[in-house]
């Protein structure tokens, strides 16, 4: 990949176009990846603990793939929720073409695969998937949460994956501080070397207790 990052805005190597065969949302389907994007060669480990260890997401609503690569969260998403509009969002624009050419191809019509700043300010997403990018660094990947986080809606989650090795146990600490007044954080599972972390957004009011009689 020369110099490039998997996190280039415009990769410079050469595409490389490929295809292969994966498993999302238990559907044996082909897929286009190329170089210059990441994991082009098959579901990456982490991504596929999220994706194993994730409830379903909800029927309806705005769902955000943060780092979205060539798709496999996106696609997921889209095959389980049709009713739902999955954003695709990634830097790297040779990402974003696979997913729409993978969303075409598979038929899918409720996803758009965009630039961070092409994503309108009014949306609030129902939930948050992602596998993102460790290693553009801690100011940056903070960045990217202190924007994105919030703008989940009320009693909704954002599950993030992210090695132990990478630090993970790190980045939950991080965001339980940063995230402590109305929300929640915690591990939701761990496999493979991987954490996979849950941010609860509470309602306003936060819900009480309920009172026995």
């Amino acid at each position: 990949m020369g110099n490039d990052h998997y996190f280039s805005a415009s990769p410079s190597s050469e595409q490389n176009l490929r295809r292969i065969r994966v498993t999302l949302a238990g559907r044996d389907v082909e897929v286009m990846t190329a170089g210059g994007v990441f994991s082009p060669d098959h579901v990456d480990s982490g991504t596929g603990v999220l994706l194993a260890n994730t409830p379903p997401a909800p029927s309806g609503g705005d769902f955000l793939d943060l780092g979205c690569g060539w798709g496999p969260i996106s696609l997921s998403l889209a095959m389980e929720s049709p009713r739902a509009t999955v954003w695709a969002v990634d830097v790297n624009e040779r990402a974003l073409d696979l997913v729409r050419r993978n969303a075409a191809e598979l038929g899918l019509d409720n996803i758009n695969a965009v630039l961070p700043d092409d994503v309108p300010d009014d949306v609030a997403f129902r939930t948050i998937r992602s596998n993102p990018p460790i290693r553009v660094g801690k100011n940056e990947l903070h960045g990217m949460l202190r924007r994105w986080i919030p703008r989940l809606s009320e009693r909704s989650d954002a599950w993030l994956v992210v090695q132990r090795n990478l630090g993970s146990d790190s980045l939950q600490r991080w965001l339980a501080a940063s995230f402590d007044r109305g929300y929640a954080v915690s591990r939701a599972a761990t496999g493979r070397g991987f954490r996979v972390l849950r941010v609860r957004k509470h309602g306003v009011p936060p819900t009480g207790a309920i009172e026995l009689p």
